[in-house]
This record gives structure tokens, sequence and C-alpha cells, in this order.
């Protein structure tokens, strides 16, 4: 008996030699992964390269290598009324969007995690259905249902399908940080005699935000940056997206590159204050799981 457990020790042994990789074969993998990793991300980060140099640029045109370093553009875009028209525009639209949508997913989020109910499978899918579907549909059903019922071309309108547009990335941030709430304190906020809004309010937005604000910023930026919905939903009414792509139909303005280098640096911060509000958080790298 004991030389058959032998031997098949034996053998399981070899099996696991002949299965594991060499360690200098893993070693060289990790590195040509780090490699290719690393040129891809190069290679998405020269547009970037690019635009913000020609943004200092003293030539009239767009050039590359700039000529001489000048503010000008910058001057050009802060001049510009119209510019700050469309920037205004963008803030007020962006601003109520994402508070609207950090308020209903909040809640869409809290009901889709707690909630017992059948068919919730489904509605959280229905949340998450704009995230998959091409702007471009989302659009076009959008200024038809907005064309019937009188919200096209208006200020409104456009908070209202920002809004839907942004709150899918509430709902799937905050139901991971809901998720991951103990629900007993809930309970005891309960058993005290608070009712659900208080509790909602009071105990648990408070221990959740920094995921509270990472989503609001996160709808926040994805409304400021959206272009396809806004071209079709906006009319007369001008964004920054709107205004770059018509200007850029119409004329290539180097202005465009001063406005582009602004968004990348808003797009940075942002970025960074998000990942480090959600590591705060705890739910870095399990929103997407």
């Amino acid at each position: 008996m004991a030389g058959e457990l032998e031997r098949a020790g034996i053998a399981s042994a070899g099996d696991a030699t002949a299965v594991a990789p060499p360690a200098g074969q893993g070693r060289t993998a990790r590195y040509l992964l780090a490699l290719f990793g690393g040129a891809v991300l190069l290679f998405l980060c020269l547009p970037i390269a690019v635009v913000v140099p020609m943004s200092f640029s003293s030539a009239s045109s767009l050039e590359f290598p700039p000529p001489g370093l000048s503010l000008r553009w910058y001057e050009s875009f802060f001049g510009d009324p119209r510019w700050l028209r469309a920037a205004q525009n963008s803030l007020i639209i962006a601003l109520a969007a994402s508070i609207l949508a950090l308020a209903l997913g909040s809640i869409a989020a809290y009901g889709l995690v707690r909630g017992k109910f059948r068919g919730r499978a489904v509605l959280e899918g229905n949340f998450i259905l704009p995230l998959i579907l091409p702007p471009v549909i989302t659009a076009v059903a959008l200024y038809i249902f907005f064309a019937r019922i009188g919200l096209l071309g208006t200020i409104a309108g456009l908070i209202v399908a920002h809004t839907i547009l942004t709150v899918p990335y509430v709902v799937l941030l905050m139901s991971v940080a809901i998720r991951q709430f103990d629900v007993r304190i809930e309970q005891v906020a309960y058993s005290l005699g608070a009712s659900w809004f208080r509790m909602f309010r009071s105990v648990l937005l408070p221990n959740l935000l920094p995921s509270v604000l990472a989503a609001w910023i996160f709808a926040f930026i994805i409304s400021f940056d959206e272009v396809i919905v806004t071209l079709f939903l906006a009319g007369a009414y001008d964004t920054i997206p709107k205004r770059m792509f018509n200007e850029l139909i119409l004329q290539v303005n180097p202005t465009i590159t001063a406005i582009a280098t602004l968004l990348i640096l808003l797009s940075v911060i942002t970025i960074g204050i998000v990942a480090w509000l959600m590591r705060r958080a705890g739910v870095l790298g399990r929103a997407f799981h």
C-alpha cells in the first residue's frame, strides 16, 4: 500500500513538473505582455502628444512641431463669447444631469441590491442597456420622442437626455458600494425608529460618501463630453463638444487644440479623483466584476 502511494506521488509530481512552465519562460511572457501593453498605451497617447504642443503654437494654422510658443489660442477661447456661452451651457447641463443621475441612480441601485422581487435581473439589465446601445440609436429614439412632447431643442430636453445616459454609470458604481455596506447597520437604524428616507440620508449616504462623489464626478464628465446625443437634440444651443464638432466641419480652427488640451486636463484630473475616491471606498477593481 505504501509503495503504491509512493509511486502515485512520484507520478503526480512528474505530471506537475511536466505541466508547469519553466520560470524563465514565465518571466519572458510577462515582459512581452508588459511591452505590448506599453506599446498600446503609447499608441493611444500619441494624439495627446501632438494636440497639447499645438495648442501653444504661435502659428496661424495647425502646424507640428510648433514654430514658436504662444497663448494666442487660449486667449481666443476665453475672449470669444460664443465659446464661453457654449462652456456655460455645458456646465449647466452637466451639473443638472449629474445631480439628477446621482439621485435617481442611487435610489435605483439601492432597490436593485436590497430588493427581493421578480424581474430584478431584467430591470438591472434595463439600467445597463444604454451602456451597450450605440449612442446614435439612443439619439434617434430621443429625437423622435422629444419632438412629440415638445422638448426638442431645449435645455430641459438636453438635461433629461444626459440624465438617461449617465444614470447607468451611477447605478453601476453605487450598486457595488451598497452591496459592500453591512445591511445590519441599516437594520439597527430601522429598529431605532428611523424611516427609510432618514436611514438612506443619515446612515447610508454618509458612509458611502467617497463612492457617491466618484459616481457624481463620473456622471458629470460623461455628460460634459457627450456629443452625439447633443448634436441630435440641442437645436440652436451650443455645448463645447458640439461647437468643436461644428468648427471642424466648417474650418480647422486652431482654437480647438486649446479647448482639447483643457478637456484632456479636466479628464485626467477627474479620473484621478475618481480612482482615489474608489480606492478609499474599497471598491476599485470590483465595479466592473
